[in-house]
């Protein structure tokens, strides 16, 4: 009987990890290979890995924090390509996912302009869609639309080039970052992660040593 109820609780456990395996943080997630960190309620967090070539996005203040690329000489904060905040990499021809990570709040990922080099220097004000627009290349004018918690679209990097990017919605709340694209392209370094167990997200953008996003 003991036997029994043992395998039986061993079952009900795998059950749950998968169930949670499968929509995190109102999104669904598949076998990956960067690593995520989610909340599952008030007082737990868990990993969970990114897809391959995949940018995910949300709040600095939602859990993937911000942080000050000295390299770049700006602040950084609401997109990934692994686990926390920071400047984003990919060879040109990849075709990439953008995922809204958030549970509750829609994003948007716009290409605020093109730059030639260092430093990144974000505009106060940019003009941003909502609206989807560039036909789904990454370049000058492209803006995904509206992404709905645990929605994604996709884009390819057709266009070398490294851009400012930003959220509609949330600019001016810290979410804009640099995405690079070239065939030496890799993500900068991350910013600091969120303490594991806060009940709620911070007020303020976690900070981090600077990344070069090459």
């Amino acid at each position: 009987m003991m036997k029994g109820r043992a395998i039986a609780a061993l079952f009900a456990a795998a059950t749950i990890v998968a169930a949670c395996s499968t929509h995190q943080s109102g999104a669904s997630f598949v076998p990956q290979s960067n690593v995520m960190t989610t909340k599952l309620g008030d007082d737990m967090t868990i990993d969970v890995t990114m897809p391959k070539n995949t940018v995910g996005e949300e709040l600095p203040g939602e859990g993937i924090g911000s942080l000050h690329s000295a390299f770049w000489g700006a602040t950084l904060g609401g997109y990934t390509q692994q686990t926390y905040s920071q400047a984003l990499g990919f060879p040109p021809g990849t075709k990439l996912t953008i995922r809204n990570l958030s549970k509750n709040t829609a994003h948007t990922l716009d290409v605020v302009a093109e730059i030639k080099g260092r430093p990144a220097k974000f505009p106060d004000s940019p003009k941003l869609s909502q609206t989807p627009a560039g036909k789904g290349i990454l370049g000058v004018g492209y803006a995904s639309g509206i992404i709905k918690p645990g929605g994604s679209v996709s884009v390819t990097l057709s266009k070398p080039g490294t851009y400012l990017v930003g959220c509609f919605f949330h600019y001016k709340d810290g979410m804009h970052d640099v995405f690079v694209v070239s065939k030496t392209a890799k993500p900068g370094v991350q910013a600091t992660p969120m303490p594991k167990g806060t009940s709620s997200p911070t007020s303020y953008p976690t900070s981090g040593s600077g990344g070069s996003g090459w």
